[in-house]
């Protein structure tokens, strides 16, 4: 099989087709390495690293960050993982009877849960939004969650990138639309930092919550929380610690407060500005060129994947970024578990060495096969996806 020059810069199992990068990520060796190099560094005075060096690393971390996602640094905190940042926003925010959240039928089922169970703490309403399948257009996703807002509408939590879809939803319009109603966005951005370009500062998000260690490929744990400068009163961690009771006056009480939670690892957002220098060194084009290189590739997937399947595609090429999703013939309702794996899921790895999730989608026994395109994938990978598929679902 030919596989990709840029294979050799990861650690991937030489003998499975890796199309999965968007659920886990996968991180180039060289920002483990560096990822190593700080952990010696702090296991060999774990007082000096964390008591009296931590602060000047995770400032440099976050202001790389920040100067990639065009926004002052300020306004981030590093987290866990985005479930955790759409957590902390709505375990933070205040709501009365007669409220209503708005989502949509394709938000993350870990973000969905987190808003089901906010409403559930202050007795409000959860408005599910079901947006058009096939999807026409991205106007069509804006006409829908619109006439779904009403007076009583006070947040709406939306996926940037659909996890079960691949879709990229158009955030920019909604966000401005409903700023104008006075409404607030939060945004599940899991999917949306390194694979399609974002700038949070033009977005004008309330809050934007993101994973680095997806498309940026940075270690495992290493996520963001983006929170407009004016609403971070109102935003307080999941965790109090420390920070709390602070008499600095140096940094914002949303700084001292979100920046140490406790003792744990820092090294997977530390290492942040090396999985940025390292991904955006692979190309000559830098971050603009590995995304649209990406896109390509996950677009010319996609349309090899109809033809051969002999399905029409399912939204247009502008809602596509490095994901896509390809239609499948029915399956079988799938046995209830916290993250059950359709059985083709598993006989995909175990008969053909391929790694690619099958998405129940609208509802099993609907389903949808989601690929992946980063740089180390090659064409040859999706056309033995394609005679997988062919051979296990007739």
């Amino acid at each position: 099989m030919d596989a990709s020059p840029f294979r050799s810069h990861w650690s991937l199992d030489p003998e499975v087709t890796f199309l999965n990068h968007g659920s886990f990520g996968a991180c180039p060796t060289r920002v483990l390495e560096e990822q190593s190099r700080l952990r010696a560094r702090m296991e060999a005075e774990p007082v000096r690293f964390l008591h009296r060096e931590i602060e000047p690393l995770a400032d440099a971390a976050r202001a790389a960050l920040g100067d990639f996602l065009d926004v002052n640094p300020d306004d981030l905190a590093f987290v866990n993982n985005a479930t955790t940042g759409v957590n902390t926003v709505l375990r933070s925010l205040r709501f009365s009877p007669g409220d209503e959240l708005l989502t949509t039928d394709h938000e993350y089922n870990a973000s969905r849960n987190a808003l089901d169970f906010a409403a559930s703490q202050w007795g409000v309403k959860v408005v599910v939004a079901k947006l058009p399948w096939p999807v026409p257009s991205p106007q069509a996703v804006v006409d829908t969650v619109l006439a779904h807002v009403t007076l009583n509408t006070k947040l709406l939590l939306i996926d940037h990138i659909s996890s079960q879809t691949a879709l990229v939803m158009p955030v920019a319009s909604l966000i401005r639309a409903l700023r104008e109603r006075g409404i607030e966005t939060l945004v599940d951005g899991a999917h949306g930092p390194g694979q399609v370009p974002l700038s949070l500062h033009q977005l004008g998000a309330g809050y934007y919550t993101g994973n680095c260690h997806k498309w940026l490929c940075a270690p495992k744990g290493a996520a963001f929380l983006y929170v407009r400068r004016d609403l971070q009163p109102g935003i307080r961690p999941l965790v109090i610690s420390h920070g709390y009771n602070s008499r600095r006056t140096d940094r914002s009480r949303f700084r001292l407060e979100f920046d140490w939670l406790g003792t744990n690892d820092p090294t997977p957002f530390l290492s942040i500005p090396k999985a940025l220098e390292v991904m955006g060194g692979m190309l000559p084009g830098g971050w603009p060129e590995v995304m649209a290189s990406n896109r390509a590739k996950a677009l010319a997937a996609r349309t090899f994947l109809c033809q051969r399947l002999k399905v029409a595609p399912r939204c247009p090429e502008d809602m596509v970024g490095s994901m896509a999703t390809v239609p499948l013939p029915d399956g079988f309702p799938a046995e209830p578990s916290v993250l059950g794996l359709d059985p083709l899921q598993d006989r995909l790895l175990s008969e053909y060495r391929i790694e690619v999730p099958i998405v129940p989608w609208p509802r099993a026994p609907h389903r949808h096969v989601r690929i992946s395109a980063q740089l180390y994938n090659s064409h040859a990978e999706y056309q033995r996806l394609a005679e997988a598929l062919e051979a296990l679902v007739r």
